[in-house]
């Protein structure tokens, strides 16, 4: 999940975003209303976290822009005014939710899961593809009831595939959203993490469910298909 923090103070954009990463997290940053936008413009992002207090655009202009242009992406505002009308005024300019500082991090987590699972449908908390098993609150994963080690960008990658289950995922589609602006895309990390998670998915099992098919991309697949590497 590809997430832009929208935050001015860059102390705090760091830490936050430090610890978002650390939860499987993709994290850009915006430091002002304006460059909010335009990584609004050329990114394609899960989730928009806020803040209000901006220079040059504040974040109610920010998220009225956003709408204005017919994007739904989730927006959860962050700020320390906690004034009933300040809230108000938020979800009016189409913020999703408000949460004030200083809040509480797994709360932010919490809310941020809650808005990620919405969508054209609800989508539950533990995903199941075959026999394998991904709690996404917890960022774990178990086949045939054995517990896996993944890091976060393990689980990232696998969270994403496993949403779009049964369907191929470019390239391009997944550095959009597991790996952040700074992706180099000529790089070949994607693979490299393939064939990580094949070893920690796949190996042992006669049901191979992380599949690749050359010159499209990859498909985590809920059963057996046919001419498929």
């Amino acid at each position: 999940m590809r997430i832009l923090l929208v935050e001015d103070q860059s102390d705090a954009a760091q830490v936050l975003a430090k610890g978002l990463r650390e939860q499987s997290y993709a994290v850009d940053i915006a430091p002002d209303g304006e460059a909010a936008l335009y990584q609004m413009s050329i990114n394609d992002y899960d989730l928009i976290l806020l803040d209000v207090m901006l220079p040059r655009r504040n974040g109610i202009e920010v998220c009225q822009n956003l709408r204005a242009g017919g994007s739904t992406v989730p927006v959860l505002m962050l700020t320390a005014r906690d004034a009933i009308q300040d809230r108000v005024l938020g979800l009016d300019a189409g913020a999703d939710d408000y949460l004030s500082k200083p809040f509480d991090f797994h709360e932010l987590l919490a809310r941020m899961r809650a808005l990620l699972r919405r969508g054209p449908e609800v989508r539950p908390e533990a995903v199941h593809v075959a026999d394998l098993v991904l709690d996404t609150r917890s960022r774990r994963a178990w086949r045939s009831n054995h517990a896996i080690e993944l890091t976060a960008k393990e689980f990232a990658l696998l969270d994403y595939l496993a949403r779009h289950v049964d369907r191929v995922v470019g390239r391009a589609e997944i550095a959009e959203h597991v790996w952040d602006e700074a992706f180099d895309p000529f790089s070949n990390l994607i693979e490299v993490y393939i064939q990580r998670l094949r070893r920690k998915i796949d190996e042992g099992h006669s049901l191979k469910l992380i599949r690749t098919l050359r010159g499209q991309g990859y498909m985590l697949c809920s059963g057996e298909p046919d001419g498929h590497v």
